[in-house]
């Protein structure tokens, strides 16, 4: 596909581009020119839209989809089409299927049905067999088929010596292992953050120190068999600081946190709107604003969406009830980047979560292959259903003022807006 795009503000501190207004040629796929001004002398497709910027491709590093298996939460090819209409050019799918991703012919079911598509799936396979945390599952035959990491999808590994073997096993294939940060005696049946709000509203308590336990449990075992250890989807202060310590230490660990900790406080749960019942669950104000002062520190290594469909049956029922998870893909940018700042958000959607997965970052540069993300960070607007592409709607950012959009992406040789 041959495509020029016009006026483009290109946010990519690895081009020597980067704020700079630039037209941008685009030839079968590949970035071909870009000058101040670039005449369509052979009729090329022309994109120009209000106050357009683009920066390298955004990619998401926890995204589920629900086939196959759960269908009706989403499927691949609408979640796929969501994700590049968000913005993103890439998206880590979890193992949270039914059967779940464990064998290496799940990892490529998953590779072939997302073939042709404009964004790129890269499955994260299942630490165990089942994701029941008692058997390791085929980590060696499921990167060879395609997995870029391991973990048992918001399910935390109990056996202290499963979680040691699987870190030294894993460095035999340089593989990256996924801890989720909850210890379960802990957290035991807790719906929603342990503090004055549940106290208040009478949900179960699931404390802060649940997190701290595990993530501290799980970086002194790192500390003792070396490896790659990924943390998703953080949700405090404290820990922010273990992290911080460790990586002090020269111990490989990365970790994320998602767009609604980053964002949303546990005062939302006043309305008992099930939409705010998230895994792990949204922490007080102040873990909010040490959270973001953990990504622009550099702590946090990236953001994610935590894309998770729930279907309406297991949505709309009463508060602790009802089944955890939100949709994010197409609220990710406009509630990030109410928070903070546009360089911020791009850095730790972009260069920093594709290094840690070992995936290539193409910078916006002649002669590059064409992965880019076209947005707008200006555009203000209250989040609504019409504005939900996925097929679940349980996103915790409906009736909300947002700012910025994204229109689409280039990649793959597709324009797709």
């Amino acid at each position: 596909m041959n495509t020029l795009l016009k006026s483009a503000t290109i946010i990519d501190n690895s081009s020597p581009f980067h704020n700079q207004k630039k037209d941008i040629l685009i030839t079968n796929g590949i970035i071909e020119k870009i000058s101040d001004s670039i005449k369509n002398s052979k009729h090329y497709q022309v994109i120009e839209l209000e106050n357009l910027h683009v920066s390298c491709g955004w990619f998401d590093s926890s995204v589920s989809l629900g086939e196959p298996g759960y269908e009706e939460r989403e499927t691949i090819k609408n979640g796929l089409t969501v994700a590049a209409k968000s913005g993103f050019t890439s998206v880590a799918v979890n193992a949270n299927t039914n059967p779940i991703i464990d064998h290496k012919s799940a990892v490529e079911f998953l590779r072939n049905k997302s073939k042709g598509f404009a964004t790129n799936l890269y499955p994260i396979g299942a630490l165990t067999q089942e994701s029941k945390g008692l058997e390791m599952a085929e980590l060696y035959d499921m990167q060879q088929s395609g997995a870029i990491a391991f973990g048992d999808y918001n399910s935390p590994i109990t056996n202290d010596n499963l979680m040691k073997i699987a870190l030294l096993y894993a460095q035999n294939f340089n593989g990256l292992i996924y801890s989720f940060p909850k210890n379960t005696s802990i957290a035991g049946e807790g719906t929603a953050n342990e503090g004055i709000n549940s106290t208040k509203l009478g949900l179960k308590g699931d404390p802060s120190l649940a997190e701290h336990i595990q993530i501290a449990r799980d970086l002194f075992l790192l500390e003792y068999t070396g490896g790659k250890l990924h943390i998703p989807t953080i949700t405090t202060g404290k820990s922010v600081a273990l992290i911080k310590e460790a990586k002090k230490k020269g111990l490989q660990v990365s970790c994320s946190v998602s767009v609604h900790h980053l964002t949303l406080s546990d005062d939302e749960l006043h309305g008992f709107d099930s939409h705010f019942k998230v895994n792990p669950p949204l922490r007080t104000k102040t873990d909010v604003k040490d959270l973001q002062k953990g990504i622009k520190s550099g702590v946090i290594d990236l953001i994610t969406s935590d894309h998770n469909p729930i279907d309406i049956e297991h949505k709309n029922v009463e508060f602790s009830e009802a089944k955890a998870g939100a949709i994010g893909l197409e609220s990710a940018f406009g509630a990030i980047n109410s928070v903070l700042t546009l360089e911020d958000f791009i850095q730790n959607i972009t260069c920093n979560p594709k290094a840690v997965f070992g995936i290539e970052n193409h910078s916006i540069q002649e002669k590059n292959i064409a992965e880019i993300t076209l947005f707008n960070p200006e555009n203000e607007y209250t989040f609504t259903k019409e504005h939900i592409l996925s097929t679940s709607k349980n996103s915790p950012f409906l009736n909300k003022k947002l700012k910025g959009k994204a229109y689409g992406i280039f990649s793959n040789n597709q324009l797709i807006l």
